[in-house]
């Protein structure tokens, strides 16, 4: 099956997909949200491919949410709204449910929501150069897709915190040692390293494997129970932000 914003490379049981923008340096639009979450819900059903790489077509990883679509006039019914605004969580929880080992090859530059994304993951990997910054404060919104859970699961609360208030940029290595990044390869061997971890996690027993991923997951609800609720505020309060800049940029063009 073809993807408009995606590249799927199938080879055995590991699973490359690739987000395909590179001319929008890979920015995550409604149609690429609902692209991997296709893809995940096909996985669901996919008891051959055992491990997944996302990763980004091109010179980048992701530019993180495609911000041209912010200005656009939304839905008048406000929980049609409520469900739009939910899709970039919708699209987190489908790449973190996944029963595969998932696996971020991240090159470039993870902005925002390409940052997002990759959290997501059980593996991430970059470069010494590689960067990422989440900038959502500095632009007037909060972290969205249910992210400050499971960032502050990688790096703890305080870092967490420093991450998305601050907004400033860090490098893969101190990415790396902050505990956002869990491998560290060489610039430009992202992909290769992520592939060398695919094979690792192949050559194991499946089942032994996937029961694994599963406690995991399991541990995870248990630990983060007050996610559902935070989400919930999280929403509402997105829904009126976004709805509230697109009526400012709305009156802006109009000038």
């Amino acid at each position: 099956m073809t993807y408009e914003t995606l590249l799927i490379q199938q080879d055995g049981p590991v699973m490359t997909v690739r987000m395909n923008r590179p001319e929008k340096r890979n920015a995550i639009n409604n149609q690429m949200h609902l692209d991997i979450q296709e893809v995940c819900h096909r996985l669901a059903d996919d008891f051959e491919t055992r491990a997944v790489i996302l990763t980004g077509e091109g010179a980048t990883f992701s530019a993180g949410a495609d911000t041209s679509e912010w200005g656009k006039p939304g839905p008048d019914n406000e929980l049609e709204l409520r469900h739009q605004s939910g899709i970039g969580s919708r699209t987190s929880a489908a790449i973190e449910n996944l029963d595969q080992i998932t696996i971020a090859a991240v090159h470039g530059y993870a902005v925002g929501g390409a940052a997002v994304l990759a959290s997501c993951c059980d593996f991430r990997v970059a470069g010494p150069s590689t960067w990422f910054s989440i900038p959502e404060v500095e632009l007037g919104i909060p972290l969205s897709w249910n992210a400050l859970p499971r960032l502050a699961r990688a790096v703890g609360h305080q870092r967490a915190l420093e991450l998305t208030v601050l907004c400033e940029r860090i490098s893969g290595q101190l990415a790396f040692e902050y505990g956002l990044v869990s491998h560290l390869s060489e610039d430009g061997e992202e992909l290769a390293l992520a592939n060398e971890l695919a094979q690792k996690v192949v050559s194991k027993p499946a089942l032994p494997v996937a029961l694994t991923k599963a406690s995991m997951k399991a541990l995870r609800r248990q630990t983060e129970s007050g996610e559902v609720s935070y989400s919930d505020q999280d929403l509402l309060l997105y829904s009126r932000l976004m709805q509230q800049r697109g009526r400012r940029r709305g009156g802006e063009n109009a000038d």
